[in-house]
């Protein structure tokens, strides 16, 4: 509320006609002192202002211009004698006309509330941005800014077993380099969240359509969504759908399932912190490594982190990202969880990794891509971990490396290098008495250098996976066939099936240790090799096949190819 001069001053008057107005104030426009019992003449509102109360023009009332100014609250006396309520002032939704200032419109901020903005369509700075309502400055593709309607991205998080919505847990999406988009939600009572998303528009103030994101997830008890054998997968803006509250985005792959863990691993601590390196702080892999491997987050476009399930016990908090160099922290965990364990930049130099690969028993034209993985976070049974922010070639998009490749900027750590990871019809050589075929581990030194690998990854043809999770995890009612494309050179398959907690549940091989039950012989003439898996098939549990062709020249027997990482993953869903 503006404080406001009285324009008539009692000293200045006869004692008889201060007498007459010590009875009651008797308005005449605006200024005049008031009782609020009585109210003001002429539609003028009687209002609190310095102790007193005086009339005053409401927004859209008329105004005398260059008089004092009388308008009611955040209104101002515009040049054309109206009272008139300035961007960022209070107004009220309901009423029309507006009369905000210029062609700012009143947007609702709540029930009943609203403050004067920039209406849909008109220039704002996102640095103050003062659109109405629920409108967000967003960024043209054309350059410049304008308010438009938010990009939603929306879902919930849920127990995979119970279907029940979690509290607590965290959202982040990411783009297609693994950068952060947004800072982290957090789900409320059913598990529900919305991330605002920025993404760019055009003319018309519409999403542009090809921008691809995925999402992360975690909360205290569950395994990290991606994680075990499950991968995150790729969401555009084009799914955007136009509703009243903003642009949508919400499809199957925006509910995120995730897998409670074991009992042992329940009630542990957290650790939670920020990355400081300005710019480059987000979407850092942020790794808490200790004597039983890491545990990882994703830091969020603030740079804050947050690390769930982590066993007591001393660690090294590492973060991993190209381009930036980070101090490693120390954290003792107890039984409660750690806050400020935050992570300044060095000024350390960077590294590069740099090596070739070669493309054997496949399909012309074929490529693949190379990343690199956080050792401490590396599966042995998976074969797969945590792949930070720009440590692939190419950065981002189809697989493009046949030959020789470079990852630059590379911070200090231990790393393993993947090669054909990815669903790009490739897998490495699994023969391991072939140079070329081993899991390579590379240490990056602080400050960085140029570190040149040995040998050349052997990439051969994968089996095709033909069913269950082709792309993408399956639902399930039973247990499933599984099934996979024929090698044609085989002499037997073997296949294996893993839960999302990294146990072998079932397999079909007297290749393999501790596994029950014949190989399973080479199929002469079929397109299609299919073999009945028999359990289990526990609700909430993901599980991933893996088959194996294998010949025997003279006795010997070595593995020829295998499906893919990422492949054959299915659930029961049915």
């Amino acid at each position: 509320m503006k404080l406001r001069r009285v324009r008539t001053s009692l000293t200045r008057l006869s004692p008889l006609v201060a007498l007459v107005i010590a009875c009651g104030p008797n308005p005449k426009g605006a200024g005049d002192e008031c009782d609020p019992a009585d109210g003001c003449p002429d539609g003028l509102v009687c209002a609190p202002s310095g102790g007193e109360s005086l009339c005053f023009d409401p927004p859209g009332g008329p105004c005398e211009v260059g008089a004092d100014d009388f308008c009611l609250d955040d209104a101002l006396c515009s040049a054309d004698g109206v009272c008139e309520v300035p961007l960022g002032g209070e107004c009220d939704p309901g009423v029309t006309p507006e009369y905000c200032e210029g062609a700012a419109v009143c947007g609702e901020i709540a029930d009943g509330e609203g403050l004067c903005g920039i209406g849909e369509g008109g220039a704002c700075d996102p640095a103050d941005s003062l659109c109405a309502g629920g409108l967000t400055c967003a960024e043209l593709q054309a350059g410049g800014h304008a308010c438009y309607l938010p990009v939603l991205l929306r879902g919930r998080v849920f127990d995979s077993e119970s279907d029940i919505g979690i509290e607590g847990a965290l959202v982040l999406a990411l783009d297609d380099q693994s950068t952060a988009l947004t800072d982290v939600e957090i789900t409320g009572l059913e598990g529900a969240y919305d991330l605002e998303l920025p993404i760019a528009r055009d003319d018309d103030g519409v999403p542009i359509p090809d921008v691809v994101m995925t999402l992360r997830s975690s909360a205290a008890g569950y395994q990290p969504f991606p994680g075990g054998l499950r991968t995150a997968l790729p969401i555009t803006s084009g799914e955007a759908v136009a509703l009243d509250e903003g642009y949508v985005i919400e499809t199957a792959i925006t509910d995120i399932a995730l897998i409670a863990l074991p009992p042992d691993q329940q009630g542990l601590a957290s650790i939670s912190g920020t990355v400081l390196a300005g710019e480059r702080s987000a979407g850092v892999l942020v790794v808490a490594e200790g004597a039983g491997g890491g545990q990882s987050a994703v830091s969020d476009l603030s740079g804050a982190y947050t690390i769930f399930n982590v066993p007591a016990g001393g660690y090294d908090v590492r973060g991993y990202a190209a381009g930036v160099q980070l101090v490693p922290a120390s954290a003792t965990v107890a039984s409660d969880p750690l806050v400020d364990v935050d992570l300044a930049e060095s000024s350390d130099a960077l590294g590069s990794i740099s090596g070739s690969i070669n493309i054997v028993n496949a399909p012309g034209g074929s490529a693949t891509s190379v990343v690199l993985v956080v050792e401490s976070t590396f599966s042995d049974t998976f074969v797969r971990g945590e792949v930070p922010r720009g440590l692939r070639t190419p950065l981002s998009g189809p697989p493009d490396v046949t030959g020789e490749f470079m990852i630059a900027d590379v911070p200090a750590g231990r790393y393993v290098v993947l090669a054909a990871f990815e669903n790009d019809d490739l897998v490495r050589d699994p023969d391991p008495n072939i140079a070329g075929t081993q899991i390579v581990t590379v240490e990056m030194t602080a400050p960085g250098d140029a570190v040149a690998l040995s040998d050349s990854f052997k990439i051969t043809e994968a089996l095709a996976v033909i069913g269950p999770g082709v792309d993408e995890a399956e639902p399930v009612s039973a247990p499933p066939d599984l099934q996979w494309a024929d090698d044609s050179s085989e002499d037997f398959y073997t296949v294996v099936v893993y839960n999302a907690y990294g146990d072998r549940v079932w397999c079909l091989s007297d290749q393999m240790a501790d596994c029950d039950g014949p190989n399973i012989p080479g199929v002469s003439g079929a397109e299609v090799v299919s073999v009945p898996y028999e359990g289990p098939l526990e609700p909430g549990m993901y599980y991933q096949f893996r088959a194996t062709s294998w010949r025997a020249p003279g006795g010997n027997a070595g593995p020829i190819a295998t499906t893919e990482d990422l492949r054959g993953v299915f659930f029961s869903g049915g």
